[in-house]
């Protein structure tokens, strides 16, 4: 298979990425297409849907090997389950489904036609397999039982940004980037109150600690390389 599109996203590396699509719907995101896919008629008729499926690569989380059991985050990494019981990265084979809202068809810019979507959980520059429409009449399931995840997670932290450093953060990105720190981005195993961790989002590195239930931006610095 080829990659149809990639993704540009806020966020420059794994770390940060809200665990399931749709959590933070303030997250906007373009998804280009390669040149042998840039072509409007193939996005005919989309314009009719509100969501889209995504199917992608994890193309950070790629192995020569698998395991079938992994410790899902949503249970504190404390637990094994199955491997297809799970939306682990680390899978047979890489690939990733996402629900995105689409939000609007740029059909002539200098790329070919873009799409903007909202709430997608992907790392900049991930490769697309596929795009297809979300049918609510088939793909709704509203008597659906989740499992260990049948409750979207809720926020957990309160955010903390001192003035000074919010002033570094550009208006119109400030909302995504509070709801993803209050859904706490730190590995589910980690919780040392002196560590400051950081990672990038919209061009800049965002590095902060977390003591109980209070996590404190403690620096805000343009994005490295």
């Amino acid at each position: 298979m080829n990659p149809i599109a990639h993704i540009r996203t806020e966020f420059s590396s794994k770390f940060g990425i809200p665990r399931q699509a749709g959590l933070v719907e303030e997250l906007q995101a373009e998804i280009v297409f390669t040149p042998e896919y840039r072509v409007p008629e193939a996005l005919r008729g989309l314009e009719g849907f509100s969501h889209l499926w995504l199917i992608w690569a994890f193309s950070a989380a790629q192995r020569d090997t698998w395991s079938p059991t992994v410790r899902p985050p949503r249970l504190g990494g404390n637990r094994r389950l199955g491997v297809f019981a799970t939306r682990s990265p680390f899978r047979p084979n890489p690939i990733g489904l996402s629900c995105v809202r689409l939000t609007d068809i740029l059909p002539d810019t200098p790329e070919g036609p873009v799409l903007r979507v909202a709430g997608a959980d992907l790392m900049d520059g991930t490769p697309i397999w596929d795009i297809k429409p979300y049918v609510p009449y088939t793909d709704c399931h509203p008597e659906a039982v989740g499992g260990f995840a049948a409750e979207a997670p809720e926020e957990k932290l309160t955010v903390s940004i001192p003035e000074a450093l919010q002033a570094r953060i550009p208006v119109e990105r400030r909302e995504a980037l509070e709801k993803v720190l209050a859904l706490d981005p730190r590995p589910q195993y980690q919780a040392d109150p002196e560590r400051v961790y950081g990672f990038g989002f919209a061009g800049m590195e965002i590095r902060f600690t977390v003591q109980g239930n209070l996590l404190t931006v403690v620096d805000v610095l343009p994005a490295s390389g």
